[in-house]
């Protein structure tokens, strides 16, 4: 079974949670998250089949009026995706770190995916809107080589859609470095 998730950002949290409630009745999704982001935004995470995950996010967006930000549905995720989301990653081996920031949740993680999907890397984490001004950042390690072209690959998702902020690639992080990472 291949894994799709479906996110929707909204700027109201009242109409956030009501959402919710339409995206999972709607469909056969599993909810992953649905809580309030910084500044008082609000997100809704399903995942499941695609053509669930489509029809979740459709009747999502039908009612979701002036308060939509924006949506997302991605098909055939990467399985690190949501151990990245849900901080639940044991790293091997840490080499190089890569460190991308957001404006954007979306970007965050369509730009997490490709460059996990194109290079040989393990995420340490995604963290989307929580206690950051609703901004997203993502962190992973692997060998020099495959972390640079990640954080290249990243960086020009974030560029195209002008939501990249900022972003690191570090060779020979110190060891205390993924310590507080993790």
């Amino acid at each position: 079974m291949s894994k799709s998730i479906g996110l929707i950002e909204f700027n109201s949290i009242a109409k956030g949670i009501e959402v919710a409630d339409t995206m999972l009745k709607a469909a056969d999704v599993e909810l992953v998250i649905a809580k309030p982001i910084c500044p008082g935004k609000y997100i809704v995470l399903v995942s499941g089949e695609v053509a669930a995950v489509k029809a979740s996010i459709e009747a999502g967006e039908e009612i979701s009026e002036q308060f939509l930000i924006n949506s997302l549905v991605l098909a055939n995720i990467d399985e690190q995706i949501f151990k990245g989301i849900h901080g639940t990653t044991e790293l091997k081996n840490p080499d190089a770190l890569g460190v991308l920031e957001f404006f954007s949740i979306t970007s965050a993680i369509v730009a997490t995916d490709r460059a996990v999907k194109a290079t040989q890397i393990e995420i340490i984490e995604i963290r989307l809107g929580f206690a950051i001004g609703g901004k997203s950042f993502v962190t992973f390690t692997g060998d020099v080589s495959s972390t640079e072209e990640a954080v290249e690959i990243a960086a020009k998702v974030g560029m195209e859609d002008g939501m990249l902020l900022n972003k690191a690639f570090i060779p020979s992080p110190r060891k205390e470095i993924f310590d507080n990472l993790l």
